[in-house]
C-alpha cells in the first residue's frame, strides 16, 4: 500500500492519468485519505464534493473550481460516480451551471456542456449508504469521449432546454425534460439568486440551473464498458 503516492504535478498525458487512475482501483476512501494526509468527513452531507477532491488530489488535477476541465492541458475532465453494488449509478452527474442570459447564437457545438462532456475520466466509487464512507472502494476507472448516438442525445435535450431558457421558459422547466441531460436548480441557499429572461422578454430573478446527466445516460455508459446490466 506504501508505494502508492498522490501525483506531485498534474500528468503530462492521457495514458499517464489513466495509469494513476487505474492504480487507485481496489483502495478505500479511507485508505486514500490516509496516505493523503487529509481527514475524512462523517459523511457527505456537509462534503458533498469530498470525494472528488480527494481523487483530485491523487490524480493531479489542477483547475480546482476554474470553469474549465480538471486537466485543462490533457482536455479532461473527472468525473467520480456513486454506484451500487450493480456497479449502477445512484445519482445524477452535474455537468456545469447552465447560462441563463446572454445565450443569442449559442450553438451546441460550441457548448460549454460539449467542452466539458468531450473527455471525461469517469471513476466510480461504491455509493451505498449502508458502506461507511471510509469504507467505499474506488473502481476501475474509464476513459470515455460521447458515440455519434451519445453526442446526438446531448445535443437533442441541449437544444430543447436552451430553446426554453431564451424564450423565457426557465421558469417551467422540471427536471422532467430531456432524455438523458435535465436542467436543475443548482444553489445553496433559496437566496442565491441570478439573472434570467422572463416570458415577455424582462429581466427576472431566479434560482441559478446546472446540467446534469440522467441516471439512465451514466448507466447505459458504464454498462456497455463493463459489461453489466443495465436495467
Amino acid at each position: 500500500m506504501s508505494s502508492l503516492s498522490p501525483l506531485s504535478s498534474p500528468p503530462q498525458t492521457q495514458t499517464q492519468l489513466l495509469h494513476q487512475a487505474q492504480q487507485l482501483a481496489g483502495y478505500t476512501l479511507g485508505e486514500l485519505a490516509a496516505l493523503a494526509g487529509l481527514p475524512v468527513p462523517r459523511d457527505l452531507k456537509r462534503d458533498k464534493g469530498w470525494t472528488g477532491l480527494l481523487l483530485e488530489v491523487w490524480l493531479g488535477a489542477s483547475a480546482g473550481s476554474k470553469p474549465e476541465q480538471d486537466f485543462a492541458a490533457l482536455g479532461v475532465e473527472l468525473k467520480t460516480i456513486p454506484v451500487d453494488s450493480r456497479g449502477r449509478p445512484l445519482e445524477t452527474t452535474f455537468v456545469c451551471v447552465a447560462p441563463l442570459t446572454g445565450n443569442s447564437g449559442v450553438s451546441w457545438e460550441t457548448s460549454h456542456v460539449r467542452h466539458k462532456l468531450k473527455r471525461v475520466l469517469w471513476m466510480p466509487v461504491e455509493g451505498e449508504r449502508t458502506i461507511p464512507l471510509a469504507e467505499r472502494r474506488v473502481g476501475s476507472p474509464l476513459l470515455w469521449s460521447p458515440n455519434e448516438e451519445e453526442d446526438r442525445q446531448l445535443r437533442m435535450d441541449w437544444e430543447e432546454l436552451m430553446d426554453l431558457i431564451v424564450l423565457g421558459q426557465v421558469e417551467r422547466i422540471t427536471a422532467r425534460h430531456g432524455e438523458v441531460l435535465q436542467l436543475r436548480p443548482k444553489a445553496a441557499n433559496s437566496r442565491a439568486l441570478t439573472e434570467a429572461i422572463g416570458a415577455r422578454g424582462e429581466l427576472i430573478y431566479t434560482l441559478p440551473r446546472g446540467f446534469y446527466l440522467k441516471k439512465n445516460f451514466t448507466a447505459a455508459l458504464l454498462a456497455r464498458h463493463f459489461l453489466l446490466s443495465a436495467d
